[in-house]
């Protein structure tokens, strides 16, 4: 694990207008930064940085955090991966917590692996690139497959040479030890003879979603029949073919940007699909889809598009993966090319624009998919046509939203002309089988009636939300700050009225909320405010100054989210440059005493109001549930007293009821 001072150093010395610079162009605006969104396409900018408080928000998604957490959505590193980019970005050297021998050992093991395999990775581009028979033999072979300089060199494509131990040889020059070699498999060691195993096959390195090399792919450009086409890395600590999608680390930002994922089979459809402009595509390597490949993809995305071979065998062993996608609570489509063509082959010979259209058009529901495949073949024999009924329905069974159940087992119904309480038995039945209870909406069809269209409503504000919000935004930005307040006390003047008195003094804001939420003895009704506040209140305690980053930093998720959001929530109007317009947005420094007796006058009239509404309800049950007249003097008692506070508020406020 990464040790705690090397994770604070990283946040002492990490520039969130640096990191993000680096991936969006950002526009100084003021003391801020501005830009386009990243995460979804826009004209006009919704994206700010703010350098003095070390954070962004995203307005048009709402997502927001400092630079870790940048990373995380933008580029979907884990956090040790993000602390690990920082910390090369910036050359800080990276300390571990003390291991035991056997976790040293094993670490060690790994991140040996990982420098061999970043080295063969350099090896294999070198050759391509530089060596007169990587030319001639790699090079040529992919620019014959109609790939381009820089799609070669953005997959980092390289050549193995056709030489026993080539690559070995050179490794050990460089003084890789063997044992590393051997454990990633680019070497096969028998006796006391040394290989390469991916003698004079094309290379694609295949690598996890954070860049990270984890293995190869070799394609094979001898004619000989007995040599495997592809051959890839064997299974080791860092090598797990059931659990690396190739291609991902190229896609994983259009995929979250497009909110879906083309599956296809290989590298070279992954490539090609990647070339013609479709960036959001992935492989599955040639291997049965796994249910770890299908959860990487649901990091990123819920939608996910299977791409078919225009081969009717091929389709039907490779259809069998739906279900697993299904079973993870996914979307999935399934478009399938014309008869002969692959992902490769139709990319190469379309352009953009057509593929996206043809991907568009042909993009079908899964039941619409395996009834348009097999109804044709089954039409005539009933026995077919019930299997392949119960087929989809097992299909169905496997999404876990019941909604989608039913939605789908209508569907079939109408496909297959067919009744829908026989389907909805059906799928009772293999639900049961599988140990699972069936949803009731899962038995019994429930008819659907006529849906009343909604008027438009006003939707209405949580002033209580919003006036907790307001006391924690005033804490986190001006809690350490005395100010010079003004109260207003109540006294009975000679004339029997109340009168309003005023009264000046002095005090540090943090500790003038506290008194005043003391004395009322109220507590904030939003979870993520009240951890906030606690820990504010833990800082006013050990008289410690309240800084921002303390909790933009924070290692609790919502708590970093929700300040964030605060914090970003006054950057807005710079987006709209209203001063162009003459517009200026006053600052709440000069009218802070003001700001902070409003927001807790504000919450203590919700209350209230609160507090009388109930009673009031109260006494109108206790009177319709009463055999006889009840003494309600006290009640009534309780509701004038808390008016007349009401009242008082309300001058205060000097507002009117």
């Amino acid at each position: 694990m990464i040790a705690r001072e090397t994770i604070d150093k990283v946040f002492e010395t990490a520039r969130v207008e640096e990191v993000i610079g680096d991936f969006v162009n950002l526009k100084k605006a003021g003391a801020n930064y501005k830009g386009l969104s990243p995460f979804t396409d826009e004209k006009t900018p919704s994206f700010m940085v703010s350098p003095v408080k070390q954070i962004w928000k995203d307005f048009s998604t709402g997502k927001g955090g400092n630079a870790i957490t940048f990373l995380m959505e933008h580029e979907h590193y884990s956090y040790p991966e993000a602390i690990r980019y920082l910390a090369k970005k910036y050359q800080i050297e990276i300390e571990e917590t003390v291991q035991n021998d056997e976790e040293k050992k094993r670490s060690d093991e790994k991140e040996s692996m990982f420098l061999v395999s970043e080295y063969a990775k350099t090896y294999f581009m070198d050759i391509l690139w530089k060596s007169e028979k990587g030319k001639a033999i790699g090079l040529s072979y992919f620019k014959e497959r109609g790939f381009t300089d820089e799609t070669i060199k953005k997959f980092e494509l390289g050549y193995s040479l056709d030489e026993w131990s080539a690559f070995t040889e050179t490794a050990e020059n460089k003084k890789y030890e063997i044992e590393f070699l051997e454990k990633t498999g680019l070497t096969i060691v028998k006796e006391n003879r040394k290989f390469d195993r991916f003698k004079g096959r094309v290379m694609f390195p295949i690598q996890s979603m954070s860049g990270r090399i984890l293995g190869f792919g070799g394609r094979t450009l001898s004619s000989d029949k007995r040599a495997a086409k592809y051959l890839n890395s064997p299974e080791s600590i860092i090598y797990h073919k059931s659990k690396i999608l190739y291609g991902l680390y190229q896609a994983k930002q259009s995929i979250a940007k497009e909110d879906n994922c083309y599956l296809v089979e290989g590298y070279t459809d992954v490539i090609s699909m990647w070339q013609s402009g479709v960036e959001n595509v992935v492989a599955s390597s040639g291997t049965a889809l796994s249910s770890d490949q299908i959860r990487l993809i649901n990091r990123l995305t819920n939608n996910i598009t299977v791409l078919f071979d225009g081969d009717a065998a091929g389709i039907r062993a490779s259809i069998r993966g739906i279900d697993l996608i299904l079973e993870q609570g996914m979307n999935v489509k399934v478009v399938a090319f014309p008869e002969g063509d692959d992902p490769d082959s139709f990319a190469k010979a379309r352009t953009t624009e057509e593929i996206q259209t043809y991907l568009k058009e042909h993009s079908q529901d899964f039941i619409q998919f395996k009834t348009s495949l097999l109804l044709e073949e089954t039409k005539n024999d009933p026995i077919k046509r019930a299997e392949l009924i119960r087929d989809i329905v097992s299909s169905i069974s496997k999404i876990p939203n019941n909604i989608q159940k039913e939605i789908y087992v209508q569907e079939c119904a109408r496909i297959m002309n067919i009744s829908e309480s026989v389907l909805f038995n059906e799928l009772s039945q293999i639900l049961k089988r599988g140990g699972k209870e069936a949803h009731p909406s899962s038995v019994q069809k429930t008819p659907f009636t006529g849906v009343k269209k909604e008027t438009n409503k006003i939707e209405k504000i949580d002033q209580l939300f919003e006036m907790e919000k307001k006391i924690i935004e005033i804490l986190l930005l001006y809690g350490n700050e005395q100010v010079d307040f003004i109260d207003f006390t109540s006294e009975i003047g000679e004339d029997g009225k109340i009168k309003i008195v005023k009264n000046n003094y002095s005090n540090v804001v943090c500790k003038e909320i506290y008194m005043h939420l003391q004395e009322d003895e109220i507590e904030f009704t939003n979870p993520i405010f009240l951890k906030i506040y606690y820990e504010i209140i833990h800082l006013l305690n050990q008289e410690q100054g309240i800084t921002a980053d303390l909790f933009t930093n924070h290692e609790d998720g919502d708590i970093s989210s929700t300040v964030t959001d605060i914090l970003m929530e006054e950057e807005r109007h710079i987006l709209s440059s209203w001063e162009k317009h003459d517009i200026f947005v006053k600052n709440k420094e000069s009218y802070l005493p003001k700001l902070v007796m409003d927001v807790l006058y504000n919450l203590r009239r919700l209350l209230i109001a609160e507090k009388i509404h109930s009673l009031k309800i109260d006494l109108q049950t206790g009177q319709e549930s009463a055999t006889e007249t009840l003494d309600n003097s006290d009640t009534l008692e309780s509701i004038r007293d808390y008016t007349a506070l009401k009242q008082l508020l309300f001058e205060k406020l000097n507002r009117v009821i």
